[in-house]
């Protein structure tokens, strides 16, 4: 752990180790005002991750997976079914090597270029994660395998593609609710292949 002067006498405690690991840190820490007080957080810690918006501009289209998530089914998503970006947790691998390992496995795609955009941290209130984001280009010559996921890792994953101007509107009116498929429709709205179309519409 980086060393930090603002942090002093750090406790961390394994609280579960059944999917990833949920660690409770006791510390203190020192406020901007100088004095120190007692605190304490649980932190997740699942590893980094990748994720990457697809796109065909020959086609204005992208494409976007489909599958079914529990927490979004606790917390008042009636099926538990999200529509998200390709991504995947990196599992010790380069970013890049480990992304185009899920869009293989998610899409069937083999891409040939990933353009890296940005990293973030995902939830940091609760959760270490840094996220790699990339855009990549895909056109059906590119189809290698039917997708879907990997069912021994009980992946039951459905692809769908959108227009330019449809996926935009479905930002527009809530349907994405995402957050990692909001910033690449986002920022490839912004900086991408997107943004041509954004204008059109505006």
């Amino acid at each position: 752990m980086p060393e930090n002067d603002r942090l002093r006498n750090i406790r961390k405690e394994t609280l579960s180790s059944a999917w990833y690991t949920l660690y409770r840190y006791d510390f203190e820490y020192r406020r901007s005002d100088g004095r120190w007080e007692s605190r304490q957080r649980e932190v997740y810690d699942r590893g980094n991750g990748a994720a990457v918006l697809l796109y065909d501009a020959s086609r204005r289209k992208v494409l976007l997976t489909r599958q079914f998530r529990m927490p979004t089914f606790v917390n008042h998503n009636p099926d538990g079914l999200l529509t998200e970006v390709c991504a995947g947790l990196l599992d010790g691998a380069d970013p890049e090597a480990a992304i185009r390992k899920e869009i293989l496995e998610e899409t069937g795609y083999r891409v040939e270029q990933l353009e890296k955009i940005l990293e973030a941290y995902s939830s940091p209130g609760a959760v270490t994660e840094i996220l790699h984001y990339y855009l990549a280009a895909y056109h059906p010559g590119q189809k290698e395998a039917e997708g879907g996921g990997v069912p021994e890792e009980t992946e039951d994953i459905e692809l769908l593609e959108f227009g330019f101007e449809e996926i935009l509107e479905n930002v527009r009116n809530g349907e994405i609710r995402d957050a990692k498929t909001l910033i690449l429709i986002q920022y490839a709205a912004l900086f991408g292949p997107l943004r041509p179309v954004a204008r059109e519409i505006q």
